[in-house]
């Protein structure tokens, strides 16, 4: 009887560890489950609004050459006028003193030449009689000649720099354009030596217009010289306009990572003015060496943007740039070879390293 109740003891404690162990064995966790997706070599067109604005072709603003007072101002803000016109004259009695002071310097100095030129000669004449003019003479008399003449070409020179001074009294356009803006008036003293002071006059040509755009680094490679392109002006909503990449800055911004690109505007109605506001509109192809994934699978923090990579059954963060972007698919460019598993719904929850079924 003892014996019985002995096997029947053993019986019960080996069948209670066995059901224990099973439990345990199936309260172990199982390696999660992510929904994977293949990184597909592939671009992502998208369609790219930028801000833009009209600026003038050319404009410059005019400051004074030299010191004097204003004497008349011909135009006036929003005056057309054609290159070469008057459009202020300028006053400086004392320019007009030392460019007649100038003028009776270069005169004795012709003067001068002139007699010590004829006395060498009459010399040089005389020399050929042997013993008349000493060599000494002589070489003294054409040493003269030639220090006259460089006077002489010296105050030439002080001359026509006076009359070219007394030329920037007045200004005349450098191009055709509009005035744009009126800093003075007759009798105001302007000075070609004052710093941080307003131009007196700013010219700017509006018949022909640059509008400026930065467009990203990633969309600029693909773009071309002469590729169209369409924009909005605010001042004109709902009215699309066309035109064609003139000119590339070939250079990319360190602060916005965008490169300057210019479209030639036309306007000859003179319905747009510099400093208008636009939108450009941009079909981007996207680029062809990137790899398109679910936006879902892109995981921005403040220190890194990466995808979630399963390798060899564990998962491996790999940062990646990201260019365009659809409705749902993303590029992005990194360490992933064409067809990678990535995980379409990342977060920063997911370890480094965890096994993945």
């Amino acid at each position: 009887m003892n014996k019985i109740l002995i096997v029947a003891a053993v019986v019960f404690v080996y069948g209670c560890s066995e059901n224990k162990a099973e439990e345990h064995k199936a309260a172990a966790p199982s390696a999660p489950h992510y929904d994977l997706v293949k990184a597909e070599q592939q671009p992502v067109p998208q369609l790219v609004k930028l801000p833009a604005q009209l600026a003038a072709y050319q404009e410059v603003s005019i400051f004074p050459k030299v010191n004097g007072y204003v004497k008349s101002v011909l135009v006036d803000i929003g005056s057309p006028v054609r290159a070469g016109q008057l459009l202020m004259e300028l006053e400086a009695p004392e320019l007009a003193q030392a460019m007649m002071q100038a003028k009776e310097r270069y005169a004795r100095a012709v003067s001068g030449y002139t007699i010590s030129r004829e006395n060498y000669e009459r010399l040089l004449q005389a020399s050929r009689t042997p013993g008349a003019i000493s060599p000494m003479d002589l070489a003294t008399a054409r040493a003269k000649v030639e220090a006259d003449s460089a006077l002489s070409n010296s105050e030439k020179a002080s001359w026509q720099m006076q009359q070219t001074m007394m030329g920037y009294l007045r200004v005349t356009a450098p191009f055709s354009g509009v005035i744009t803006q009126r800093n003075v008036h007759p009798g105001a003293l302007v000075s070609a030596e004052a710093k941080d002071s307003k131009p007196m006059l700013e010219l700017k040509e509006v018949d022909h217009l640059r509008l400026q755009v930065d467009i990203p680094e990633s969309i600029a490679s693909g773009l071309r010289d002469k590729d169209t392109l369409s924009f909005y002006l605010s001042a004109f909503p709902g009215k699309r306009q066309v035109g064609l990449i003139s000119r590339k800055s070939r250079n990319i911004s360190m602060q916005y990572r965008s490169e300057r690109m210019e479209i030639d505007v036309y306007n000859k109605s003179g319905l747009l003015s510099p400093g208008m506001y636009a939108d450009v509109l941009l079909d981007s192809k996207g680029n062809p060496n990137a790899l398109a994934v679910p936006k879902s699978a892109v995981v921005t923090s403040t220190e890194r943007k990466y995808v979630i990579v399963v390798r060899d059954g564990k998962t491996a963060r790999v940062d990646v740039s990201t260019g365009n972007e659809s409705g749902s698919r993303i590029e992005i460019l990194g360490n992933i070879q064409p067809g990678e598993l990535v995980i379409a719904n990342a977060n920063d929850e997911i370890k480094e390293g965890a096994e993945v079924h």
